[in-house]
């Protein structure tokens, strides 16, 4: 339990003492009010606003019913001193075994802490990514994909099933020209008027050449060319860097789909025509007076009617299979339905809606998650054109740079997932390659991961040189955990099923890059605090050398802050994986010139 909840039960506590004693209403059971850290420590461990949110029901002045509440509540266990501040606010300061507490649960759970009973909450698909599959991921496809992946995580962490879904967009004109521009390649002609011409078009024509002739030839079945295309921008080409496969590059990035639903499926199963035929049975299909068929959205908050079929009876938007598909995730008994799409797709939202409504799917169970763009700069400039796209720069592309100059595969992706997390999705992105690719403090994703190798450094080395390993221990047992910066940053680590919760119901996975941020930071700003102090985390060289050194050790507080040292690290590696980044338990140390940190004897140098 964290200490604002614990804060929260002696309140509820106390209120209950006062509705039975009839000093207050029943009503107040009811009540919301807020158990949150102040800004400012001297304002105590904990403040709630308690007396002002219930003074109405109470029928009485906020700090008259501050003024009942006090005593009550510094009675309680755990609780030190209750001050009554401004208009009725009550400032707690609590004992240290209400934050040593998390320690002990933070050990019992693992990195479970934090987490929800796994099934608990609702059945949902999130649908996210789903890029046409005419050419490689490009780096904007990258911030819904790791979004929505980090959004899924959450999601899970919260107790809900969720089903992970890449909507293939294989049917239509898009997958007709990529067919017909790669067949031109493979004769050494232009591509079509609308089609493909970039590089990775001739890796494909070449592939088929090689692989499968027979589908370039004008007596193939129908559609064969096709299919090849769209499976191998899926799959990929063995050892082709312009045709890695969408599915490589997403698994690259540690994002993996429970299923690959096929647009061409719901035409060739009728499901496109099924859903039409519910929609004509509702009245909600308009004939146009030039024979389009269109479904009528401009009754709801849709500004226009929109076609479905076109007028010659058998050609469909895309809006038509958009239908169907939806209709398909309705009829497969989700409780709920989360897509991750890109800003530019607002003007999509009311139409899906309007299609779900016919389906008799309750409104408030669909979401739409919107994304903005991302600016990728180099040096501070905007980013060159792409090598393989022009224009157009990949996931791949970056991603490459970035492990090339980390020395380190996955640096990339750590670095991308990062920057695309480190701000709300309704806010856009800048980001300097040339940042990301530093191996140094100046580099926040740098800096967020080094948090956790240096604490993975102090456990090392107290095992390496004195023979210590964390232990696992009861509250009791960390008495000795009494410095205010440990018993605040217990405090913050109990917090963070809250964060989770939040990120989760908020769909803000920002909320837990921003929590091991402010982790990182307490961490650092304790460990220079003891070294001023002379009172660190393990023996020190200056004690050591002297001679009976051991005498005056203090053993037992070493121990209970390599617990503390180890909880911490275990909510830091949680953290990292609801984001999706890599947990390294070893980074090359930079130099103190360079970034500023000086060395010490805790975290030594580490070796990659």
């Amino acid at each position: 339990m964290g200490v604002e909840e614990h804060l929260r039960e002696s309140v509820v506590t106390v209120l209950e003492e006062l509705v039975a004693s009839g000093q207050l209403p029943p009503e107040v059971r009811t009540a919301v009010f807020s158990s949150e850290r102040p800004k400012v420590a001297e304002h105590g461990h904990v403040a709630t606003n308690v007396a002002m949110v219930l003074a109405r029901v109470a029928k009485v002045k906020p700090r008259d019913l501050a003024a009942t509440i006090q005593p009550r509540l510094q009675a309680q266990p755990g609780i030190r001193q209750v001050d009554i501040a401004g208009p009725g606010f009550l400032n707690v300061w609590l004992e240290p075994q209400v934050f040593q507490a998390v320690l002990h649960e933070v050990q019992q759970l693992g990195l479970g802490y934090g987490r929800a009973p796994a099934a608990t909450g609702e059945r949902v698909l999130l649908e996210f990514v789903s890029a046409n599959p005419t050419g490689p991921l490009l780096v904007s496809h990258g911030r819904g994909a790791i979004f929505g992946d980090a959004v899924g995580r959450a999601l899970e962490a919260s107790g809900h099933r969720v089903t992970r879904e890449y909507y293939i967009n294989d049917f239509g004109n898009q997958v007709r020209l990529l067919a017909e521009s790669v067949r031109a390649a493979a004769a050494g002609k232009d591509p079509p008027e609308g089609g493909y011409g970039a590089a990775y078009v001739k890796v494909l024509a070449e592939w088929i050449k090689a692989n499968a002739s027979e589908a370039l030839k004008d007596d193939a079945p129908e559609g064969l060319l096709a299919r090849l295309c769209i499976g191998r921008m899926l799959d990929g080409i063995p050892g082709s860097d312009e045709v890695r496969g969408i599915r490589n590059t997403l698994g690259s990035m540690g994002i993996f789909f429970d299923g690959w639903y096929s647009e061409e499926s719901l035409h060739r199963w009728g499901k496109v025509d099924a859903a039409l035929l519910q929609l004509r049975e509702r009245g909600v299909l308009l004939e146009l007076e030039d024979g389009a068929l269109a479904f009528k959205t401009s009754e709801g908050e849709d500004d226009k009617d929109r076609v479905i079929r076109k007028n010659d009876g058998r050609t469909y938007t895309y809006f038509a299979s958009d239908i169907a598909y939806h209709g398909d995730k309705v009829g497969r008994g989700y409780e709920r339905l989360i897509n991750v799409l890109g800003a530019d797709h607002h003007g999509y939202v009311a139409r899906l809606r309007a299609a779900l409504d016919v389906f008799g799917f309750e409104q408030q169970r669909f979401e739409v998650l919107l994304y903005q763009l991302v600016s990728l700069l180099r040096d501070g400039q905007p980013y060159k054109m792409g090598k393989r796209l022009g224009n157009l720069i990949t996931i791949d592309e970056v991603t490459d740079e970035i492990d090339q100059a980390a020395g380190r595969k996955g640096a990339g992706a750590d670095a991308l997932r990062y920057y695309y997390l480190s701000r709300s999705s309704e806010q856009p992105i800048k980001l300097d390659i040339e940042i990301a690719k530093q191996q140094n403090l100046d580099n926040p994703v740098f800096y967020l991961q080094y948090g956790h190798a240096r604490l993975c450094a102090i456990l090392r080395r107290a095992k390496e040189v004195f023979g210590l390993e964390a232990p696992r221990f009861g509250v009791a047992h960390a008495a000795k955990l009494v410095h205010p910066d440990e018993l605040a940053m217990l405090q913050q680590l109990g917090s963070y099923p809250r964060v989770v919760r939040d990120a989760a119901r908020e769909r803000a996975p920002h909320k837990t890059l921003f929590f091991l941020q402010e982790l990182s930071q307490q961490f650092q700003s304790y460990f220079t605090r003891l070294k001023v102090e002379r009172d660190a985390i393990l023996p020190q060289s200056w004690q050591t050398s002297q001679p009976g050194w051991e005498a005056t050790w203090d053993r037992d507080k070493t121990l209970a802050r390599l617990a503390w040292v180890d909880a911490i690290r275990t909510v830091y590696a949680a953290g990292l994986w609801l984001l999706g980044i890599s947990a390294p338990e070893r980074m090359v140390r930079p130099s103190a010139e360079a970034d500023g940190v000086e060395s010490d004897d805790d975290a030594e140098p580490a070796t990659s």
